[in-house]
């Protein structure tokens, strides 16, 4: 029998190749460094961008010296590209960005320093633990003048696109009710590294458990089909439904935001038996539903009442994979897409902050109608 390759390793694979085909030879890599390797998704990341035209790795920055010695081992890297110090990596290796994979609450950490140095950041979601050090980690880009993305999954997903266009065209009417599913069985249950798991379970490096951890997801996606509207208010509810697993932190989450003339449902799970991310997008006329990536379930007034499923199309470049936009965002000047921008993540974190103390306090919080 045919053995097929995982969804998530396909398309990292198409867009490295996509990314290859798209990059002139004539233009240098961008010089990125890696900060931490407590983050499950860089060992997705490495073994596909070693040999990319878009970057050139010059240098890894961990404090944990088994951690690092085992990127060596693995990756190939020489001892001149290896720190334990991220201030000692940036005066050294000269890195034009830094992709970063440490706990989420050292992102703020890592923005100030990098700021200082004028280096550019790509983050792994979500931005940071809370509101204040959102703000914060905004306050430092503004004065080092640097950019901040934060990079998704969901991101480069052509259905989540597909869905935008088609709001954005009003072929759904207005939007009234969007419903957001992001989860899977739980990081234990799916095998994460001992290191990931540390602090995924950790509500200080974290945030939280599922509500952070996949809430991100929603609360990324809605701000973004709504241009950037901030939700008038955030209720949620957050249980422990495996406390002998996770006995800190939530494993289930779910967030009601309320706009003026919409709502959104946001799912988030460590207990869904398969994983999935995808949404439900209804407006006054139709609806859109994204089927894993690459498809979406149309169904429109006068269209006979009949749901067609069909292909979404293509991305367009850069911002079809996290390479070639980073590389464009830094290098060529490209604007940066309002799923990763700092504006963007700035209200997701304030979302987060909310409805983590919504869950705690047992109430609705009502968002102020300015930061």
């Amino acid at each position: 029998m045919k053995r097929m390759l995982p969804l998530a390793l396909l398309s990292t694979l198409l867009a490295v190749t996509s990314s290859t085909a798209q990059t002139s030879p004539t233009k240098p890599p961008l010089r990125v460094a890696i900060v931490g390797l407590v983050h499950g998704h860089v060992h997705g990341f490495l073994p596909q961008s070693l040999h990319s035209p878009e970057i050139e790795i010059v240098g890894i920055a961990e404090p944990d010296r088994q951690l690092l010695a085992q990127a060596a081992t693995r990756y190939g890297f020489g001892p001149g590209r290896l720190f334990t110090d991220l201030e000692e990596m940036l005066q050294k290796a000269h890195p034009e960005a830094v992709l970063v994979y440490t706990n989420t609450y050292d992102h703020r950490r890592v923005v100030e320093i990098c700021a200082r140095h004028g280096v550019h950041v790509m983050m792994e979601k979500p931005l940071a633990v809370s509101l204040e050090d959102a703000l914060a980690i905004e306050k430092a880009a503004n004065a080092g003048k640097i950019q901040v993305l934060v990079n998704y999954e969901t991101s480069w997903y052509r259905s989540n696109h597909a869905a935008y266009d088609l709001v954005h065209e009003r072929a759904l009417g207005e939007v009234r009710k969007v419903v957001i599913h992001d989860g899977h069985n739980g990081p234990k249950e799916i095998g994460v590294q001992p290191e990931f798991l540390d602090w995924l379970t950790d509500p200080k490096l974290n945030g939280g458990g599922a509500l952070f951890d996949f809430g991100c997801y929603g609360a990324d996606l809605m701000t973004w089909l709504m241009d950037g509207q901030r939700p008038q208010t955030v209720t949620a509810v957050t249980q422990q439904l495996k406390p002998e697993i996770y006995s800190r932190v939530d494993d289930e989450a779910t967030i009601i935001l309320t706009y003026p003339r919409a709502q959104a449902i946001v799912q988030a799970s460590w207990n869904w038996p398969f994983g999935r991310k995808d949404m439900e997008v209804y407006g006054q006329t139709g609806y859109v539903i994204t089927v894993q990536s690459n498809d979406i379930r149309v169904r429109r007034a006068g269209d006979n009442s009949h749901e067609e499923q069909s292909d979404a199309k293509p991305i367009p470049a850069p911002y079809d994979n996290e390479l070639s936009y980073l590389r464009a965002v830094i290098l060529d000047g490209a604007k940066p897409d309002a799923l990763s921008s700092l504006e963007t993540n700035v209200t997701v974190t304030e979302i987060l902050d909310a409805a983590r103390r919504s869950a705690a306090e047992g109430k609705t919080i009502r968002l102020p109608s300015s930061r």
